[in-house]
């Protein structure tokens, strides 16, 4: 089989966009993409964690590229429109998952050096399985993320994340009473959070620098005596912030109310410095672009592993990040192309 057919590039991402696999749902999009790294000559396996692993070469330095297989939820009928192919995850991120398993194959390994591909599992699910997984597994000298760029860019820096549940139960009183229900308590609660980040951010432009705060759902019920409110929050936070420091914030505004946390997530930004980032610029310019450093205001498996190896860290693929978790996701399988012989340079020149 030849690596270096783009038919065969393309028969890759569309298979794998084809194997839907929400988050805990990735198990037959793990075996496909397992079966097809064994098929360019990859050892590949199935991990601890259920992460689809392919590597090629071997030695003590890792090259180490970490995508996601897991997808939001919602299904996209897959199809092609000329160069457009549309499906759940032909961003994020199953289209650089499948850059860098060819990527891999084309650039092939020198001097000691084997090259790791990672379809990590449940990225969206804001528990990171797989990355965690790894943590203690491997120690790499360098990592790329697998997230939508665009072919000519990359990402240093990540927004942390901050889920909280607000819950509030009054005793149900008479409508024209003096007291506020638990659903008006909620929602000027929510009111003082918006304000609290208003006055954050105030004197931070950047949105990078900024607290974001999201009301993800809303619910209320009451039994005839009792009225219970519920909120579901969501917090971009900027590398600034100290989390506790947030937390103790919202527990004083939320005053009786009852307040859980999870998915914390601490923002970081990678050096751009580096030898792997001097090799970006040089494959990207040598494919006839000029590189674009971004920083984003989501999260990704970056946010774990990168305080944990302190290595030169990217995150980097083709593809629109605006079409992320739209109904009408697709990416440009020219795009798609370029993706792969920028990274083969990467590859080869690192």
């Amino acid at each position: 089989m030849s690596a270096f057919d783009d038919n065969q590039a393309d028969a890759l991402l569309q298979g794998l966009v084809e194997s839907y696999s929400p988050s805990t749902q990735e198990r037959p999009a793990v075996a496909y993409l397992v079966e097809q790294m064994a098929a360019f000559g990859f050892h590949a396996y199935i991990d601890g964690a259920g992460n689809a692993v392919g590597e090629i070469g071997a030695g003590d330095r890792v090259t180490l590229l970490l995508g996601h297989i897991d997808t939001v939820p919602g299904f996209i009928e897959v199809r092609r429109e000329g160069d457009l192919l549309y499906g759940r995850g032909a961003v994020d991120a199953k289209g650089p998952l499948a850059t860098f398993v060819m990527a891999a194959v084309r650039a092939g390994t020198t001097n000691g050096r084997r090259i790791v591909v990672v379809g990590a599992v449940e990225e969206e699910a804001a528990t990171s399985k797989g990355a965690r997984f790894l943590l203690d597994k491997l120690t790499p000298e360098a990592v790329i993320i697998g997230e939508p760029s665009g072919w000519d860019c990359v990402t240093t820096g990540y927004k942390g994340r901050l889920l909280a549940q607000y819950t509030l139960s009054r005793k149900i009183g008479h409508t024209a009473g003096p007291d506020a229900s638990a659903c008006e308590a909620a929602f000027a609660f929510w009111r003082a959070v918006t304000e609290y980040a208003a006055a954050y951010n105030a004197t931070r432009p950047r949105v990078f620098e900024q607290l974001t705060p999201s009301l993800r759902a809303m619910h209320s019920e009451d039994d005839g005596f009792v009225q219970t409110a519920t909120l579901a929050m969501g917090f971009r936070l900027p590398p600034e912030i100290h989390v506790a420091d947030l937390q103790a914030a919202l527990r004083t505004l939320a005053g009786d109310a009852e307040l859980c946390f999870s998915g914390i997530e601490a923002a970081y930004h990678a050096a751009k410095n580096t030898p792997l980032a001097r090799a970006f610029v040089k494959a990207i310019d040598a494919e006839g672009g000029r590189i674009q450093f971004k920083v984003k205001s989501g999260t990704s498996d970056m946010n774990v592993v990168g305080p944990a190896w302190n290595c030169p860290i990217l995150a980097y693929g083709p593809g629109d990040a605006t079409l992320d978790h739209t109904p009408h996701e697709h990416i440009d399988l020219q795009e798609y192309h370029k993706g792969i012989a920028v990274l083969t340079r990467v590859l080869q020149d690192s």
